[in-house]
């Protein structure tokens, strides 16, 4: 794992802060500092899991029969990475059971519509869904959607072998990383924080998460609630 260079004390990072806000309380200036020393904290956390992260050993080689089928026609799961090296996969829930795709996915991907370009300035990006790829393409112009690739799952064996379903059958979000080196592909590193591992009172969710609605949230004073959910409409 690359080590880190030397960290200045946090205390120290935190009087070099000159921060001030209009009219602030010398009490809100010194809970402030406090809360400062620990999202300095967190920041150096957040680096050490990713450090973690980079330096996992090579995973399980992709050897199942994966077919999908794109707006350009079908490929198959060698075809996602495109000219990259690394490829990030999404399962999105809205298999064909589903009327209509599952609204926290959504809202999920409608963020990552917006970072897709950038993203794929270094990665890969698939979202891959058990629905046919024509019910996906009408939903992606629905919502608006312009840079996100989705796929259908056409035999479902990707879904199935990648934790996309639940064992009654119904979708589950899925989010994995692959790399293609020297030929080979291999799972890099999926997500495994669910509700087996969430703590009590709240919701599963990664750490960090990767739906940016939560980041935002946390920073006030409602949090995310427990009480409403993402719609795929707001019109109503």
């Amino acid at each position: 794992m690359t080590q880190n260079p030397t960290l200045v004390p946090v205390a120290e990072l935190v009087k070099r802060n000159n921060a001030s806000q209009p009219n602030e309380s010398a009490e809100y200036r010194r809970a402030r500092n406090e809360l400062l020393r620990e999202e300095i904290e967190l920041r150096r956390q957040i680096e050490r899991v990713a450090q973690l992260r980079r330096a996992l050993p090579p995973g399980g080689e992709v050897i199942g029969d994966y077919r999908f089928a794109g707006e350009n026609g079908p490929t198959d799961f060698a075809g996602l990475f495109g000219d990259k090296q690394t490829l990030v996969v999404y399962s999105y829930m809205f298999g064909p059971q589903r009327e209509r795709p599952c609204p926290m996915c959504t809202s999920l991907l409608s963020a990552w519509e917006g970072e897709a370009r950038d993203m794929e300035q270094r990665i890969a990006l698939a979202v891959v869904a058990r629905s046919p790829v024509d019910r996906l393409v009408a939903f992606k112009h629905e919502r608006g959607w312009r840079n996100l690739k989705l796929f259908s799952d056409q035999n479902g064996n990707f879904t199935r072998d990648y934790h996309g379903v639940a064992d009654d059958g119904s979708d589950m979000p899925a989010f994995n990383v692959f790399t293609r080196r020297d030929g080979t592909v291999r799972l890099f590193w999926a997500a495994e924080m669910g509700f087996e591992t969430s703590d009590p009172g709240q919701d599963p969710r990664g750490a960090p998460d990767p739906m940016p609605i939560w980041t935002v949230l946390d920073m006030t004073p409602e949090g995310r609630g427990t009480d409403w959910y993402p719609k795929l409409d707001y019109m109503a």
